[in-house]
């Protein structure tokens, strides 16, 4: 199949969530809103990756990030309706790799922060 005769929203769709750390944020930030500082404690990724992620999917409409003007300044990332949409892909993704994916496989990709 030529990339031409992919559907523009499909494709789209995966080079949103096709993008390296953009499922696992999702898939934490499923557990409900959170801080900065609590995703990047939970993922081996670097503040600055993290930071640029969130602020795509926020652009995209997946991610809602609020300020609160406390002092110091509270900043908390949720998903949007359009972000928690994504369960139903993420919860199946979990299950195929539950199913098809050894823990030996995992071992040798070996994740590391970029």
């Amino acid at each position: 199949m030529k990339s031409t005769d992919l559907c523009p929203r499909l494709q789209k769709s995966m080079d949103i969530i096709g993008r390296r750390w953009t499922g696992l944020i999702i898939y934490q930030l499923l557990q409900g809103p959170q801080r900065f500082s609590v995703i990047e404690a939970s993922l081996p990724v670097s503040g600055r990756l993290l930071s640029e992620r969130l602020k795509e999917l926020e652009q995209e409409g997946i991610v809602l990030r609020e300020v609160f003007p406390e002092t110091p300044v509270r900043i908390q990332y949720s998903l949007t309706d359009k972000g928690r949409a994504l369960e139903s892909v993420i919860r199946d993704l979990q299950q195929w790799s539950d199913s098809w994916i050894t823990a030996e496989e995992c071992q040798s990709d070996s994740v590391r922060p970029h």
